[in-house]
């Protein structure tokens, strides 16, 4: 009796297109985890950047220079006096 069900069941599942659709199922899970991946890596990479930069604005609350960047200065630009007009 219990070889009669499994072929049975065997018999039913081999009719049926469950098989395909739980596969494509899969394979379109695993990409779109693949995705998500890269994404996650971008908002990790964007998350370590952000608190850098918070750490740099308490910094300026303290009253600490911006390490890292060069002093904002007005260069004049230089004229060529020596040019025939």
């Amino acid at each position: 009796m219990k070889e009669y069900f499994k072929r049975l069941w065997s018999a039913l599942w081999a009719k049926t297109d469950i098989d395909e659709k739980a596969e494509a199922i899969l394979k379109e899970a695993k990409a779109r985890i693949a995705e998500m991946k890269k994404e996650l890596a971008d908002v990790k990479k964007a998350a370590k950047n952000v608190a850098a930069q918070s750490k740099d604005v308490l910094d300026a609350a303290k009253g600490k220079k911006r390490r890292g960047k060069k002093p904002y200065k007005k260069y004049k630009k230089k004229t060529n006096n020596n040019s025939k007009n």
